[in-house]
């Protein structure tokens, strides 16, 4: 059964994946983020992917699925974050790294700045199921994203701290030094 889902165009959120964290101490760090499914735009792939998890939960469990598993996909109604009113979402992790590349699939570094959270994307991630001493239920991991677009920043962060000051390309360093005893030590 092919357990690889290509998500089209979705929003980014707690995009923790320039490095690996621990969400517990003693936990072993990892890459993780969200991605943000409207329930509207994006109907078609919302239904793929839970039919997806059903037949995976159905074949590991031979047919019968223990009520109440977790699954990797939720109804954003259940969490009070900024953005995920009607909205799906997933949450994918891995301990590798995963590929992040361009729109023409060039690879980016975190000094790029994309992609971060609000942004949108397109992912490639692999379901399996986890049946142990931790639970059972059906994750995500997290293989490929690619920057498709700019979108508001999630939690007002970002953007650059230089539109703070003015340009002073025409100044001389004596009208600069004038200035910030003028407005900042008086």
């Amino acid at each position: 059964m092919d357990k690889t889902i290509v998500l089209k165009n979705v929003r980014l959120s707690f995009a923790d994946i320039w490095a690996a964290k621990a969400f517990n101490p003693g936990s072993q760090p990892k890459y993780s983020c969200n991605f943000l499914l409207d329930k509207e735009t994006h109907a078609d792939q919302i239904k793929a992917m839970q039919k997806k998890i059903s037949d995976l939960e159905t074949d590991f469990f031979n047919g019968k699925p223990p009520k109440g598993i977790k699954k990797c996909l939720g109804d954003g109604e259940e969490k009070a974050y900024e953005g995920y009113e009607g909205q799906m979402f997933v949450s994918a992790s891995s301990v590798r790294r995963p590929e992040i590349i361009d729109r023409d699939k060039s690879e980016l570094v975190e000094l790029d700045e994309k992609p971060y959270s609000g942004c949108y994307v397109n992912a490639v991630i692999g379901l399996w199921v986890q049946d142990n001493q931790y639970g059972k239920r059906v994750n995500a991991n997290l293989d490929l994203i690619q920057f498709v677009k700019d979108g508001e920043r999630f939690g007002g962060g970002g953007g650059s701290k230089a539109d703070l000051l003015d340009d002073i390309e025409d100044e001389t360093a004596a009208d600069v030094e004038a200035e910030t005893e003028d407005e900042f030590f008086k």
